[in-house]
């Protein structure tokens, strides 16, 4: 819940001056790079990104596609406004919104129909991860948040890690990532293997380059460093370089 049209704004003009400067060939690599800002913000900056390599990503969906449901939001909605991307099961809407793993569930293959990439968030509390269940945690999450034909992003985010001034060492994002890749091959069989997972857990311009050189981080979800342009930028190009 960051962001009014002025910095929005301020933001675009950065990111297309930056694609001004992108030579042909790096704006064609496997790299992708998804803007998810408040719903209020989607059509101008829908307009921003228009000729840009930059896809436009919601931070939430409705798991039906209508009704009587005051202030939510459907997948159609979104696509209106040329959003390829949502996020779902994001800690703060498990946490604030008490939504639980078969709600996010309906809300990813809804969006999944609907034409949405979902981007779904899993993670671990500080007690989980202190008693060593975090994995059996994990495991349950994503039985529970994923769909059989799931073809989306898995995204890992250590709650524990997030504002608390703790920090998720190197070792321990290698450990558990290496966990998650195994688990969605066990549940997944070989789609799982194509299944990417980001890291998002307190990313930053000083921990963007060693987190993304691990083999198994497909990319990050990158909170409160996103709001500056700078920051935000200097992440990008790690990931451009990382991969």
């Amino acid at each position: 819940m960051n962001g009014t049209k002025e910095t929005v704004q301020e933001m675009a003009q950065a990111l297309t001056t930056y694609c001004a400067t992108l030579s042909h060939d790096q704006t064609e690599n496997t790299t992708h790079i998804v803007i998810c800002p408040p719903f209020t913000l989607l059509p101008l900056l829908s307009e921003h990104l228009k000729g840009t390599p930059f896809f436009l990503g919601a931070q939430n969906c409705h798991e039906k596609l209508s009704g009587p449901y005051t202030g939510d939001i459907s997948a159609n909605m979104l696509l209106e406004f040329g959003v390829s991307h949502v996020i779902l099961g994001h800690s703060e809407r498990r946490q604030n919104h008490g939504e639980l793993d078969g709600t996010i569930r309906g809300k990813v293959v809804t969006a999944t129909k609907a034409g949405l990439t979902p981007i779904v968030c899993i993670g671990e509390t500080r007690d989980q991860r202190e008693t060593d269940n975090y994995t059996d945690v994990l495991g349950w999450q994503i039985e529970g948040s994923l769909p059989n034909d799931f073809t989306g992003i898995l995204a890992y985010e250590p709650i524990w890690a997030i504002g608390t001034g703790l920090t998720a060492s190197i070792e321990q994002i290698t450990e558990t990532m290496c966990f998650l890749q195994e688990e969605l091959i066990r549940q997944f069989g070989e789609v799982g293997k194509k299944i990417p997972i980001l890291y998002g857990g307190s990313v930053t311009t000083e921990n963007a380059a060693a987190i993304l050189s691990i083999p198994e981080v497909s990319g990050v979800l990158v909170g409160g460093q996103s709001l500056n342009a700078d920051t935000f930028l200097s992440i990008i190009q790690c990931h451009c370089h990382a991969h």
